[in-house]
């Protein structure tokens, strides 16, 4: 089975609102597969609500492992980000408080690195808008930094407080770092805070059609790998969500993550349990023969972006560069044109 032979944790992304969440564990099933499993639920805390503590209750009671995935409401950029550290240190406050009020039990806390949900559902609405508040970040290092700091205060206080802590973020993080750039970060609105595991969101359905060629490619430097979309997700308003994969596209990636070595987090819950995967993979063999992805392609892509992020971090190299390479093109231009006239004014030499 494949709780006997998965050697990496796995754990399911769950997020869903209230009603949906309380429907979804209505069945006995899901909690049995995920016992048989061995898994862990990172949920997504998107309310203080009785009925959300009930579910994460009866999963204590079960000793299902709970990661509480700290989200804020939609109007405050729902994802932690650049600009709403305020919010998320109060989140966590409040958090707390709910938790003391249910007696509920973590394994861990998740903080969700992404964009400001209200400006990735301007890119079609409003591009030039989107456009215009990236630049401005680009050049507010000092914001970064600011940010940086309260997010740093934050984790020192989630392990003070004796959570094991997570965060999610995008694998661009990773050629960033190679980099020594913020740029990605500052035009992106993330923030790299130090936890006790980063895990990748390295969703295939994402990087469509080399989807499982980037997971490959970022498996090996990866602390963990989230596998997916099976579907559900937050809905943004002008955004297209992504295409759910396949349980072929779905085991595929499921078996890489496992030979890596890393631990796996499959998003979502729902969307495995709505296509019937959940009850597949309890006699599922991760194990099983796979096409490991050739990653030659994807790997010079990410060579070059961390060449651009190293420039971009570093303007005044770049601008010395092209100085530099238009001093050369106005000397090879004058060289020629002296030349021509050299060439002019010789005599002309009669046979």
């Amino acid at each position: 089975q494949f709780g006997e032979t998965m050697h990496s944790q796995l754990t399911f992304f769950c997020e869903l609102d209230g009603p949906a969440l309380k429907k979804l564990f209505e069945s006995r099933f899901v909690y049995d597969d995920l016992k048989t499993l061995d898994a862990s639920i990172s949920l997504g805390i998107l309310d203080f609500s009785r009925e959300r503590a009930e579910i994460v209750s009866k999963l204590n009671q079960l000793n299902v492992p709970v990661k509480a995935w700290l989200l804020l409401p939609k109007e405050d950029g729902y994802w932690f980000n650049m600009g709403n550290y305020s919010q998320a240190v109060q989140r966590y406050s409040d958090f707390k408080t709910w938790t003391r009020e249910y007696g509920l039990v973590w394994s861990g806390i998740g903080l969700d690195i992404e964009p400001d949900i209200n400006q990735m559902t301007e890119v079609h609405s409003k591009p030039s808008g989107l456009i215009k508040k990236a630049i401005q970040r680009y050049f507010s290092k000092d914001a970064l930094k600011q940010a940086s700091m309260a997010y740093r205060q934050l984790a020192v206080s989630i392990k003070d407080d004796g959570y094991f802590l997570e965060a999610y973020h995008f694998p661009l993080i990773l050629d960033e770092r190679i980099a020594g750039s913020t740029v990605a970060q500052r035009l992106g609105g993330l923030v790299d805070v130090p936890v006790d595991r980063e895990v990748l969101m390295l969703y295939s359905s994402l990087f469509q059609p080399i989807g499982n060629k980037v997971l490959w490619s970022y498996a090996a430097e990866a602390q963990a790998i989230g596998i997916g979309i099976t579907g559900w997700g937050v809905v943004m308003e002008g955004v297209k969500a992504p295409r759910s994969l396949t349980w072929e596209e779905f085991a595929t990636d499921l078996r890489l993550g496992w030979q890596s070595g890393k631990p796996v987090y499959v998003f979502s819950l729902e969307g495995c349990v709505d296509q019937n995967f959940l009850p597949r993979l309890v006699t599922f063999d991760p194990s099983g023969e796979v096409n490991v992805p050739k990653t030659g392609l994807v790997r010079k892509a990410r060579k070059g972006l961390s060449g651009i992020l190293w420039l971009l971090e570093r303007p005044f190299v770049l601008i010395a560069g092209l100085a530099g390479l238009a001093g050369a093109i106005v000397a090879i231009r004058s060289g020629k044109r002296r030349e021509k006239k050299v060439k002019r004014n010789e005599p002309t030499t009669l046979q």
